[in-house]
């Protein structure tokens, strides 16, 4: 599949055979599946412990229990996940962008 890119034809599908996409992708892989784990763990973690433990209902500070606490941490926890995420992407987009621009200077043979 070939696109025009401004005066020049990208061809995206040797694009994904270079070595220089693989690598990008290696390194993407290497962000996006732990940030996707720990996500996970930490929210699933709260439903299975409020249902097979009792360790959550017991007080932190006065009357709020650390159920409250891990609740709220969820949603700091998904913030500053969507944050970090944003921040990232910026720099994939760069380098995509290099990639495509690298294509472009070989003349369709990436």
């Amino acid at each position: 599949m070939a696109e025009s890119h401004g005066n020049n034809k990208v061809d995206y599908e040797r694009i994904v055979e270079s070595e220089q996409f693989k690598s990008f992708m290696k390194v993407k892989r290497k962000f996006i599946l732990p940030m996707t784990v720990f996500f996970l763990v930490f929210y699933f973690l709260l439903p299975i412990c409020t249902s097979y433990t009792t360790f959550l209902n017991t007080p932190a500070f006065g009357d709020i229990s650390w159920v409250w606490i891990f609740a709220v941490a969820q949603f700091v926890m998904t913030w500053v996940l969507c944050t970090i995420y944003v921040k990232k992407a910026n720099s994939f987009d760069e380098k995509v962008k290099a990639i495509i621009n690298d294509q472009i200077e070989k003349g369709g043979n990436a």
